[in-house]
């Protein structure tokens, strides 16, 4: 596997040598203090350019970084719209284990945008081109203090949406079970722990993608109670893993509302609670709930 410093030079090296990129930044991972180096961290470059239309066009000029196994084109993609004449990019993964996810970006566009991501930091500028950057910092991922609004919808979308859970168990969908729990109860449950880890370090902390980072500032009680909400697909895993998660739920918003004085409707939960239990006993064949 090829060094951080072999890449580097590769990457740096690339830029000097042709004269339509002027400058190079990075971001992501590598850039961010806060997050734990390991052997799994992308390469995530952007080279401005003069223009991205010969990048484009002759895509071999992205051999020389290496052997790849597998890449991916996602500008490309027509489910997902782009800039392709200020903004393409290249996704990476080499033999050697490395990735990079590499694009090109006009000057304009790079002038525009560079300062929105607080995580980028210039490599190397020609001209001088490029706006002066402030020390990368994850700052602008840092949980947020949520409104009273966002509190009472966060709960709100919780509770009701158990109620599709009750029925798809019940009918035994288990794949339409695990969309619910995964894509929507999950996303408050999330919502409302990172709050509390907000909390507790005075909403100066990033909790990652997906809440990856949690654990870091939970404690581990709720950290491993979250974990234990993953479940497998049968009806029974899946309806363990509900219990908890309205358990977890309902102690974190009761802990969130009180230090943010918002105030948590317990009948809410409690009511939904009693209608989950109702229909986990309801029999097979029952014709009324």
């Amino acid at each position: 596997m090829r060094s951080e410093t072999e890449m580097m030079e590769l990457i740096l090296g690339t830029a000097r040598e042709d004269a339509r990129i002027r400058a190079v930044y990075m971001n992501g991972s590598r850039t961010n203090p806060n997050v734990p180096k390991d052997i799994f961290q992308d390469y995530d470059i952007v080279y401005v350019v003069t223009e991205t239309k010969s990048f484009i066009e002759d895509k071999t000029w992205i051999d020389r970084f290496g052997d790849r196994l597998f890449m991916q084109y996602p500008d490309e993609n027509p489910e997902f719209p782009n800039e392709a004449q200020d903004f393409y990019g290249w996704l990476m993964q080499f033999a050697d284990g490395n990735r990079l996810d590499l694009h090109v970006e006009t000057v304009s566009h790079a002038c525009e945008n560079i300062q929105k991501d607080r995580l980028c930091r210039i490599l190397l500028d020609k001209d001088g081109i490029l706006p002066d950057m402030p020390e990368a910092t994850d700052a602008d991922y840092h949980v947020k203090r949520p409104t009273e609004t966002a509190y009472h919808c966060a709960c709100n979308e919780f509770w009701w949406c158990l109620d599709n859970v009750a029925k798809g168990l019940w009918r035994e969908e288990l794949p339409y079970v695990q969309d619910m729990l995964n894509f929507h109860i999950r996303k408050e449950l999330e919502k409302m722990l990172s709050w509390k880890a907000g909390i507790l370090t005075s909403f100066s902390v990033s909790v990652g993608k997906s809440g990856k980072y949690l654990y870091r500032w939970l404690p581990e009680e709720d950290w491993q109670d979250y974990l234990s909400t993953y479940c497998a697909a049968n009806t029974e895993d899946c309806w363990e893993a509900v219990e908890t998660m309205c358990g977890l739920f309902r102690r974190t918003a009761g802990y969130v509302g009180e230090k943010l004085n918002y105030r948590y409707d317990a009948q809410e939960g409690e009511n939904c609670m009693r209608f989950l239990e109702r229909v986990r006993a309801l029999p097979k064949d029952a014709q009324e709930i």
